[in-house]
C-alpha cells in the first residue's frame, strides 16, 4: 500500500513523541510505502488533477537524521492508496484551502483521512456544542456583555480563542473578575473575534485527559496531561506532565456515544479532551499522544490506527 502523509516539515518532527512518526513507523513495519508532502506542495492546475511534489522516504529510526529519501516525484493524490491529513493546527485560511484541494482529490478518487469536509465541519472547540449533555456550561460569543453575564453566573471561568492550540491564549478569571475586561478585549479584538468561555472545572488539577477514538472505538487508555506548578493548563506544549490511565466510566461513556457518530462523518481519528466528567474539545486535525500511551501502558495505539486504516480501505 502507498500512503501519503500531508504534514508539517519532516525536519520539525520530534520522533521521540511524534504521533505522525509513529503512524509512519507502524505502516512501514507492515510493508507499506511512505511518501510525505506539506500543504504548500499541493497543486491543482485547471483541467488537471490535484497533485503534489512528494518526498518518498524510508524510516531508519536514527536521530537526528531518521529517514532516507529516494526521490521527489510529482504525483496525483488519487494514485495513493491513502492520503493522511496530519497538518498541525492552527486551522487558518491556508489549512482551509488545503481541505478544498483535498476534497477535489477525493472527487478524483483519492481516499483522504480524516475527510476534508469533516475537518472543516468540526472546528475543534466549537464541535463540543453539538453534544450538550457532555459539556460543562459554555458560551461562544464576541459580546463582552455576554462574557460578563456568564462570569457573574459562574464566578470562576476559562476564556480561550477558538483557533488556539497547545494551550495558547487560555486565561482563567476567578470570582473577583480581575482583568476580565482586558482579557476579553485581548481575545475578542474589541468585539471583532469570537471566543469561548467555559465554567472552570477544578478537576483540571488531576489532568486534562486525551481520549483517543479510532474508527469509532476508544483506545482503552487516556493520557492525562497534568498542570505543573501554578499553571492552569495541562497541555504538554504548555509544560503539562503526561500520565496514561485506564478510561474512567465517564470517559468511556463519552467516547462510546461520540465515536460512531464522528466515524460515520469520515473522522477516522479523533482526540476527545475531557476534564473531570466534562468534554472540552474534539480534536480532529492531528490528534496526538500515541507514543506516550503506548510506552506507558503497552497498548499499541499505532497498530490500532493502522488496523483501522486498512479496514477502511478494504471497504471500497
Amino acid at each position: 500500500m502507498n500512503i501519503l502523509f500531508v504534514a508539517d516539515p519532516l525536519e520539525s518532527f520530534k520522533i521521540a513523541k511524534d504521533t505522525t512518526f509513529s503512524m509512519m513507523r507502524e505502516a512501514q513495519r507492515r510493508g507499506h510505502r511512505i511518501a510525505v508532502c506539506e500543504p504548500r506542495h499541493l497543486n491543482w492546475r485547471s483541467g488537471g488533477e490535484v497533485d503534489a511534489q512528494v518526498r518518498e522516504i524510508t524510516l531508519t529510526g536514527d536521530a537526528p537524521v531518521w529517514f532516507t529519501e529516494s526521490g521527489r516525484p510529482r504525483r496525483a493524490l488519487r494514485t495513493f492508496d491513502a492520503v493522511l491529513m496530519r497538518k498541525d493546527p492552527p486551522f487558518d485560511s491556508e489549512f482551509f484551502y488545503a481541505t478544498h484541494l483535498l476534497e477535489q482529490a477525493e472527487r478524483e478518487g483519492a481516499r483522504v483521512f480524516n475527510r476534508p469536509a469533516a475537518l472543516r465541519d468540526h472546528p475543534e472547540k466549537l464541535a463540543v456544542m453539538e453534544f450538550p449533555r457532555f459539556v460543562s456550561p459554555t458560551l461562544v460569543t464576541r459580546d463582552p456583555a455576554e462574557v460578563r453575564r456568564f462570569h457573574a453566573e459562574h464566578g470562576d471561568i476559562i476564556l480561550k480563542p477558538l483557533d488556539g492550540m497547545g494551550g495558547t491564549g487560555i486565561f482563567r478569571v476567578r470570582a473577583d473578575g480581575l482583568n476580565l475586561g482586558s482579557i476579553t478585549e485581548t481575545l475578542n479584538g474589541n468585539g471583532t473575534t469570537t471566543l469561548m468561555v467555559q465554567r472552570f472545572v477544578p478537576e483540571i488539577s488531576d489532568g486534562d485527559k486525551r481520549v483517543l477514538v479510532i474508527g469509532g472505538k476508544p483506545v482503552p487508555h487516556s493520557l492525562a496531561r497534568i498542570p505543573q506548578g501554578s499553571e492552569v493548563r495541562g497541555n504538554l506544549a504548555a509544560g503539562g506532565k503526561g500520565v496514561a490511565r485506564p478510561l474512567s466510566a465517564r470517559d468511556g461513556e463519552i467516547a462510546e456515544a461520540l465515536g460512531p457518530v464522528l466515524a460515520a462523518r469520515g473522522l477516522l481519528l479523533v482526540g476527545l479532551d475531557v476534564i473531570g466528567d466534562w468534554l472540552t474539545e474534539i480534536n480532529v486535525t492531528s490528534p496526538t499522544c500515541f507514543q506516550e500511551i503506548t510506552e506507558q501502558t503497552g497498548f499499541d495505539v499505532p497498530a490500532m490506527f493502522v488496523d483501522a486504516l486498512e479496514a477502511a480501505l478494504a471497504t471500497r
